[in-house]
């Protein structure tokens, strides 16, 4: 097998209807497996994915665990951990074997944002931006590594937040991450629901205040 894709879910009912055609692109051609890690949704989630047809692994809540869980159980040569809202750009798997081949360790796509607010196609540019510059990838840009590099650093730390900025620091240390152009569409739910300046405000306070040391437990309760 040479992907595994690990899909965390929580009460991601609505999502999953795409989120499955999407998967069943992925598998089409035999050589990547899809692996779903619930942490204890309420809204039938698990029953869902499995009337689907994808079996779910059911670990403890909290996507480094969920993805934790994921990988443990993965064949693939490739990790990639995708989020329920979040769908892979056409190609995404020959876009991940073509950077392999030009000696990429790990990586992570560009972004765009789904939904109606003008601001969105500027935040995602900076976002992308930014990931470029500092080497830092998050979870919405789907970051794929390789699954032996993965396990050599223990893979994501059991923290309840930035537990994607926790594994880039470390990946960093042993390669710059593969910068693909092809977008991922993400969700812009979260920040049509609380407002965008005020969860572009918050996100960079709750980076800046993690990158000083402020503990990932602490940092979770203001993002609640």
């Amino acid at each position: 097998m040479q992907y595994s894709v690990v899909v965390p879910l929580l009460n991601e009912r609505e999502q999953l209807p795409e989120l499955a055609v999407q998967l069943r692109e992925l598998q089409a051609p035999d050589n990547c497996e899809i692996i779903l890690v619930d942490g204890g949704s309420s809204d039938n989630s698990v029953e869902i994915a499995t009337a689907a047809g994808f079996p779910v692994i059911v670990s403890g809540r909290g996507r480094a665990a969920q993805m934790n869980a994921g990988a443990d159980a993965a064949c693939g040569h490739w990790l990639l951990f995708l989020h329920a809202d979040t769908r892979l750009p056409r190609g995404a798997l020959d876009a991940i074997a073509a950077a392999a081949l030009q000696g990429a360790q790990w990586g992570r796509f560009d972004i765009r944002i789904r939904g109606d607010s003008v601001w969105f196609p500027l935040i995602a540019t900076l976002i992308n931006w930014r990931s470029r510059l500092s080497g830092i990838a998050t979870g919405d840009q789907a970051i794929f590594v390789r699954r032996a590099l993965f396990e050599r650093l223990g893979g994501y730390a059991r923290q309840p937040l930035m537990e994607d900025i926790e594994l880039s620091r470390r990946l960093l240390k042993v390669a710059r991450p593969f910068c693909l152009h092809q977008r991922s569409i993400t969700s812009g739910r979260r920040w049509q629901k609380f407002g965008v300046l005020r969860t572009v405000l918050l996100m960079w306070r709750l980076r800046f205040d993690y990158w000083r040391g402020v503990p990932a437990a602490s940092l979770a309760k203001r993002y609640e």
